[in-house]
């Protein structure tokens, strides 16, 4: 068999076919390099049971602060110790009804009876002081009346004898000297009874200036003594008015200290909820708005009635009087919710609120779309409530969004829900 020779023209042909298919091999490698690269990574799957997706609506929107607490009575009472004194018996016990007059504790201090029996010796002695200056008086007076009586009968006889001289000198019986010495006798028993009248006047009215030291004395001695009484009645520490015993921090035994607090006694018919409410969520509550307390067997209604100056470990105290009947089983120190009603917007978007973000902010959402998948979306948000959040920009109505937690696609601006 004899090899034919390939002619130089058929080798140039097939070298070029092989340049031209492999100019046509790097040309589809590069086209498909450019597309992969051009392509976007594929999004990731949520499954929606574990997000919770809401749908952005219109309409009006209540506003509202909720915020946790307890009942407190309005009415309290701090019974404290008026003096010193050891604790002999604890006559109540916590939960006890009681009246004003009902007696809690009963104490004892040696020093305050000692300084009872020493204030009553005293008030005796002034009153006995008294007594004796009011006998020196009245003594005093029997003798000014007794020399008033006596001027008025040497009046009377030398009248008479005047009268008697008289008819004699008319009878030329008498002389005249005579009868002048009877006009002087009768002028001068005159001039001493009126004399006698007024020191008796003058005397009637300095008795009342001159008992005047020792009344002040005596009522001296008895206002010490009688407040001494009232803090030995004080020892029966009473409860001073109706409602029930709330706590009794002193045990029998102990010594207590003037101004002490010994016992809280609190009406509990009188309610009112002392709620905490986030110092971010504060700055629209005012005294007056209408407010409801949840204490879990029933919801009862009531106002703002103060708020808290200054705020505590993030809260602010926001006090609400209830009205009307309270729920079975309502009591001081019961754990409630209570909710504020700020005001009604009208005619606002809306959606609920999400995990993260607070009120006037800028936050981004997932957004959904028909083919299921959700694209980050910037949103501005407007004014809030408990459960929901006014949507300024970024929403329509009807738009549906995630709103849990998406923090951990953060570096993801799509997502697909399964």
């Amino acid at each position: 068999m004899v090899d034919i020779a390939r002619s130089p023209e058929v080798k140039k042909k097939k070298k070029r076919r092989q340049i031209a298919l492999a100019a046509l091999a790097i040309l589809a490698i590069v086209a498909v390099t450019i597309g992969v690269s051009r392509l976007r990574p594929a999004a990731p799957g949520v499954e929606r049971a574990t997000v919770w997706v809401d749908t952005v609506r219109r309409g009006p929107l209540t506003r509202q602060v909720r915020g946790s607490g307890t009942l407190v009575p309005e009415n309290i009472r701090w019974i404290t110790a008026t003096t010193s004194g050891r604790i002999e018996k604890r006559v109540l016990r916590p939960g006890a009804t009681v009246t004003p007059t009902s007696v809690i504790l009963i104490m004892s201090n040696p020093d305050l009876q000692q300084a009872a029996t020493t204030a009553e010796l005293a008030l005796k002695s002034a009153q006995a002081a008294l007594e004796n200056r009011r006998a020196s008086l009245q003594a005093d007076l029997l003798t000014q009346e007794s020399a008033v009586a006596t001027a008025k009968s040497n009046l009377n006889q030398a009248t008479l004898q005047l009268n008697a001289n008289e008819e004699l000198f008319k009878n030329e019986l008498i002389s005249a000297l005579t009868l002048k010495q009877s006009q002087g006798n009768a002028a001068e028993m005159k001039n001493r009874l009126d004399i006698a009248e007024k020191q008796l006047e003058i005397a009637r009215a300095g008795v009342k200036s001159q008992v005047a030291p020792q009344e002040a004395d005596v009522n001296q001695r008895r206002a010490a003594y009688d407040l001494v009484l009232k803090q030995l009645e004080d020892l029966k520490v009473k409860a001073g008015m109706h409602g029930v015993l709330q706590l009794l921090p002193v045990e029998e035994g102990a010594s207590v200290q003037a101004n002490q607090q010994v016992a809280r006694v609190a009406d509990p018919t009188v309610l009112k909820a002392e709620l905490r409410i986030a110092e971010t969520q504060t700055k629209d509550i005012k005294i007056g708005q209408v407010a409801e307390v949840d204490t879990r067997n029933g919801v009862v209604n009531g106002k703002v009635t103060r708020i808290d100056p200054a705020s505590s470990n993030g809260t602010v105290g926001v006090d609400v009087s209830l009205e009307g009947a309270l729920p079975p089983g309502a009591r001081p120190d019961l754990s409630v919710d209570g909710t504020v009603r700020l005001e009604k917007l009208d005619n606002v978007i809306y959606v609920g609120r999400p995990a993260f973000g607070q009120e006037e902010s800028t936050i981004t959402l997932f957004k959904l779309t028909a083919n299921g998948e959700a694209y980050r979306t910037k949103v501005v948000l407007g004014r809030s409530s408990v459960n929901q959040i006014e949507i300024r920009e970024g929403l329509k109505e009807g738009d549906q969004v995630i709103l849990s937690d998406m923090s951990s696609y953060d570096q993801f601006d799509r997502v697909k829900l399964n």
